[in-house]
């Protein structure tokens, strides 16, 4: 498993091998293509994530975001009749290499998805360390530990460390939130895939994910797929921009920093969705 905290390999073999002699959570995508069943979702994207910043990414509704998102961390193939094919650089490591295992593709790439999703019959505690145990890990100090140490990296311990035995159901919807991403950090992840994280949430809750994305992405690669071009305004470094082709494939319109693509886009119907004229 990899520690952020050192430079420790990021993709792994089915057998536990790493490749990777530095961990950084660089991400590479080359040509990548998703289809479901006989329709295909994305086409022929590429882009270079930079490590350890907040790339968005932004398009109108059916435009693949969310595709490209659960791409990168092989949660794609997971739906019936799904298939990707390309390629996904992590740290130089192709996560759909033959011999790449994809359970240990998303301890290395965790996920937060739109709707809060804490395991309802388990305690906060539980959910946190939840990955741990199904990997094995059995020593209460080590889960203690991780269990503390995530929970503060989202911004919740001082919320729950009093609660730690409750239902994870029964917090906010902003609480539960930070929850899940307390239990993705628990894996120690390079990359952190968001997929409209604040959208079922309210403002201040909002302002409190937004306000965590920001201290994360010091030691994480965080890509955010958001409506809100507000939001990605403000939490991103990056973004890229997302539109249907004429066979209704999302495809990448255009890619840099958030300042310059908001303020000078290159590509006038960058210009025109960022402008609300339409999507």
């Amino acid at each position: 498993m990899s520690n952020n905290n050192n430079d420790g390999a990021s993709a792994v073999t089915s057998a536990g091998t790493v490749h990777s002699e530095a961990g950084h959570g660089s991400l590479v995508v080359e040509d990548l293509q998703a289809w479901y069943g006989r329709f295909r979702a994305v086409a022929n994207l590429s882009l270079t994530i930079t490590p350890r910043a907040v790339t968005a990414i932004i398009g109108p509704s059916g435009c693949g975001k969310s595709t490209f998102l659960r791409c990168i961390n092989r949660m794609h193939e997971v739906a019936r009749g799904a298939r990707a094919a390309g390629k996904v650089l992590l740290d130089g490591d192709d996560v759909y290499a033959p011999d790449a295992d994809p359970v240990q593709v998303r301890r290395h790439i965790g996920m937060v998805f739109q709707k809060p999703n804490p395991f309802p019959m388990m305690s906060v505690y539980d959910n946190v360390v939840a990955g741990l145990k199904l990997a094995g890990v059995k020593n209460r100090a080590m889960l203690d530990e991780v269990a503390e140490r995530s929970l503060r990296r989202a911004a919740l311990w001082d919320e729950v460390n009093d609660k730690l035995n409750n239902s994870g159901a029964a917090l906010s919807g902003g609480q539960q939130q930070r929850l899940c991403i307390a239990r993705a950090l628990a894996m120690e992840p390079q990359v952190l895939l968001m997929d409209e994280p604040c959208s079922a949430l309210d403002p201040v809750a909002t302002s409190k994910i937004e306000d965590l994305i920001r201290e994360l992405r010091q030691n994480y690669t965080i890509v955010i797929v958001t409506h809100n071009m507000q939001q990605a305004a403000r939490v991103s470094d990056h973004t890229a921009f997302l539109l249907l082709d004429e066979d209704r494939a999302g495809r990448l319109v255009e890619y840099g920093p958030t300042s310059q693509l908001f303020t000078n886009p290159q590509d006038r119907r960058t210009e025109d969705y960022i402008t609300g004229r339409f999507g």
